[in-house]
């Protein structure tokens, strides 16, 4: 149920040089190679990265050929590691690769043959969530949080502030009034600096060229606190001074802790896997549904079994914010969502190399063409059959 009063909520996000994030980057830059080449690879490619270090596992069928070595190094060229005293380069960290082929037990269950319909790749549960807060149709902290990390790596790149590194994160804290987002209670930056800035100077530079750019100006007041580098100096960053793994950064990518989450993550995995391609449905559905005026907040939630076709189950709860039953809403997913795998590929155009760009700033509330699942096509003939 929606929670009542005066409330504070919190999201955070991080940047594109955030070790978690180099990971599903890399990760989903191996997909996209591939699936350019072969739009029917499966691929589940996990990276690891560590002082000097990158490493790459998992399984993948397909009749491409990726060279590891050229798109780990572009990849994490393209991110800004680019000089030996960031403690980690493009040039010279180690990149080994540990790849096999996919069981061919699972292929069994997922491809399509004559007598049998394309099944999920695996086992699992996936959520998708829409509301009214945004005009994204997304919660406020997470939406908030992913703009300040984009504008933190966008004044690097463009060097408005020059002494700036890759490494970097965010966070939002909301002050809620029911439902209702009305201030910014706290913004949390830790941005990663060169050893000549003075970090009153950081301090002032971010304030006014990353947070007043980001934060609408209304959601600012006296009270609104700021913590940006609070431990002080953040000169080690990145694989130097944490290691990073694939899918690790769940949250960040989903709903900000906003609703539910299934647990699998979505870098590295072809769209066979409904761990990626069910969440972008169940996202799909939700913003469709919402946009429609249906709910004013919306979670849709399918789960799978391996080697099968069809949902094992569908749920939806509106949190009471439904003009019509819950039970006349998932009669209306029904009818205008094909479930299957095969029928959410087909849907949302997922055998295309897209997903690299999907790796940092959230998969959900963007505006690129890419993100197919982020279209509100279906809103008015959601709306019609509803009845409103």
């Amino acid at each position: 149920m929606s929670k009542e009063g005066k409330h504070l909520f919190t999201s955070e996000s991080v940047t594109e040089g955030h070790p978690d994030k180099v990971c599903d980057q890399i990760s989903d830059a191996v997909l996209d190679d591939l699936i350019n080449q072969d739009p029917k690879s499966r691929v589940a490619c996990e990276t690891l990265v560590t002082t000097g270090l990158v490493l790459i596992a998992g399984e993948i069928t397909s009749v491409g050929y990726c060279e590891f070595q050229k798109v780990v190094r572009d990849t994490v060229k393209e991110i800004g590691y680019t000089s030996a005293k960031y403690g980690f380069d493009y040039q010279t960290c180690s990149v080994i690769s540990s790849i096999h082929e996919q069981s061919p037990d699972i292929a069994r269950g997922v491809d399509e043959t004559e007598d049998h319909e394309q099944g999920a790749g695996d086992q699992g549960l996936m959520f998708g969530y829409a509301c009214t807060e945004t005009e994204e149709l997304m919660p406020m902290p997470v939406m908030l949080a992913h703009k300040l990390v984009r504008r933190l790596s966008q004044v690097r790149k463009e060097n408005i502030l020059n002494y700036l590194r890759p490494d970097g994160k965010s966070q939002v804290t909301i002050e809620y009034d029911s439902d209702t987002p009305r201030r910014v209670e706290g913004v949390v930056i830790a941005a990663q600096h060169n050893p000549e800035v003075k970090m009153s100077d950081l301090r002032e530079d971010i304030k006014r060229v990353v947070i007043k750019e980001i934060i609408p100006a209304e959601m600012l007041d006296k009270n609104t606190k700021f913590y940006i580098n609070r431990t002080g100096r953040f000169e080690q960053g990145g694989p130097l001074a944490d290691s990073g793994l694939t899918g690790r950064k769940i949250i960040v990518d989903t709903y900000g802790g906003v609703g539910s989450h299934g647990g699998g993550c979505f870098s590295g995995k072809d769209p066979t896997k409904v761990d990626r391609s069910g969440s972008y449905m169940a996202r799909y559905i939700a913003k469709n549904l919402v946009s429609a005026g249906i709910a004013d907040k919306l979670e849709v939630q399918m789960a799978y079994a391996i080697g099968v076709a069809q949902p094992v189950s569908l749920m939806v709860d509106s949190f009471g914010t439904a003009k019509i039953s819950e039970d006349k809403i998932k009669k209306l997913i029904k009818a205008h969502f094909d479930l299957s795998p095969k029928g959410m590929i087909k849907t949302l155009d997922l055998l295309r190399p897209i997903y690299k760009k999907t790796a940092c700033y959230g998969h959900f509330g963007r505006t690129e063409k890419e993100f197919t699942w982020e279209r509100v096509d279906k809103a008015d003939s959601l709306k019609k059959d509803a009845g409103l």
